[in-house]
């Protein structure tokens, strides 16, 4: 029987292409997964090998082997040929918005005041450094070629591009053919990314400047709901009189809080807990 080998993306991929060379249907092959990797991102390959199957007669219905039992083959046994999912459109969902816990009574728990000091993903806090850095266009430029050499590395089509220079903080939006791998569901696999990439750039430059990565507007929607989410449920706690603690947030996601009710009258919030459980309270003002 005539056989090639095959590698691709996924096995339906693969089968597809080797009905092409061989000139078949590809219901009419014999399909044997002999490698799969799984790479970053979500990126993978699998290598298989595909034959034409012979022939056969239909046996009769009293002649037809029983299966056997028990019995394990140290070769990979054939597989159908699956096509895999789609990415689903969630991938780019903004993610659901954080609960409050039920206010509690009892104002403030003496925890310190956390605003500006918030540290974002991948940083170490030091104290009386952050406030005097501040990013210029050589450090986003230096970012982005950083984000360039890991997306390489990575197997990935992403391109970045420096947007926007806020204080030390450089957001780099990264568009191209696999950028929706780096938003992932609820956007994790973005805040895994940046979070890398802020280890690296810690590491290697040292200026105290940060990357927020962006894919999709992804940050800018997100951004917009925890606004809208935060001022009222501030609104609540100040009719109340009573606190209340947000489920854990990502350090970037937690400036946003802090800063869109720094200026609402009768509020007060402040950051309590370890990462990656830290979160934000918003109580009464004293």
């Amino acid at each position: 029987m005539p056989s090639i080998e095959i590698t691709a993306k996924n096995v339906a991929d693969a089968t597809a292409a080797a009905a092409v060379k061989l000139g078949v249907p590809a219901p009419s092959l014999k399909v044997t997964v002999l490698e799969e990797t799984k790479g970053l991102f979500g990126k993978s390959s699998v290598r298989i090998r595909a034959e034409v199957a012979e022939a056969k007669e239909a046996p009769a219905a009293a002649e037809k082997p029983a299966p056997a039992k028990g019995r394990k083959s140290a070769k990979a046994a054939p597989v159908e040929a699956e096509p895999e999912p789609e990415p689903e459109p969630e991938s780019v969902a903004v993610a659901p918005e954080p609960k409050a816990e039920e206010p509690k009574k009892g104002g403030r728990r003496g925890k310190e005041k956390v605003v500006a000091e918030e540290a974002p993903a991948g940083e170490e806090t030091r104290p009386g450094r952050e406030a005097d850095v501040e990013a210029t266009a050589a450090d986003g430029e230096a970012l982005v070629a950083l984000v360039h050499d890991l997306m390489e590395k990575a197997g990935l089509e992403v391109r970045a591009q420096a947007k926007e220079i806020s204080g030390r903080y450089v957001t780099i939006e990264l568009d191209g053919q696999d950028a929706a791998h780096l938003v992932g569901k609820q956007g994790e696999v973005l805040n895994a990314t940046q979070y890398l990439v802020n280890i690296i750039a810690g590491r290697r430059f040292n200026n105290g400047v940060r990357a927020t990565l962006d894919g999709n507007n992804y940050r800018r929607k997100r951004e917009v709901r925890l606004e809208a989410m935060a001022t009222e449920l501030a609104k609540q706690v100040r009719a109340r009189g009573e606190e209340a603690v947000l489920d854990a947030l990502p350090a970037f996601e937690r400036r946003v809080v802090h800063k869109v009710l720094s200026t609402l009258e009768g509020i007060t919030t402040y950051s309590e807990g370890e990462e990656p459980n830290r979160r934000v309270v918003i109580a009464p003002a004293d």
